[in-house]
């Protein structure tokens, strides 16, 4: 089960990767701002910056996990406890991101999905 729960927390870490670069580098191109629901390029251009940012809170999340894997690999037990951060973090993100409105439901599903599984697999394990 171990190995279960450290595939699902790379499988998230990547896909927080992949978000990473689609609001913090992708932002501005039209297929990159409509996925995320806004109308123009105007809207995109205005909240740039705050996606920028939220992108870097998606990469740390990453880096957190990712660290986490490598050090349980080595045998610290501290990589459990920063896979446990990072998959709870991400799951609870996207929990406040489902509190946002139905409309956020597809989004909250793909960003909380893999974590939630894995913290699930991290405890059982």
């Amino acid at each position: 089960m171990h190995i279960v729960a450290v595939v699902l927390v790379a499988l998230a870490s990547l896909l927080h990767v992949a978000i990473f670069a689609m609001e913090s580098v992708l932002w501005t191109r039209p297929a990159i701002w409509r996925r995320f629901g806004l109308r123009s390029q105007e809207d995109a251009e205005t909240t740039r910056p705050l996606a920028y940012n939220q992108g870097f809170y998606n990469l740390f999340l990453a880096i957190v996990g990712a660290v986490g894997i490598v050090l349980d690999v080595v045998g610290n037990p501290a990589g459990l406890v920063l896979m446990v951060v990072a998959t709870a973090s991400m799951a609870l993100a996207a929990v406040v991101l489902l509190s946002s409105g139905r409309r956020y439901r597809r989004a909250a599903l793909t960003q909380g999905t893999l974590p939630a599984l894995g913290l699930i697999a991290l405890i059982l394990s």
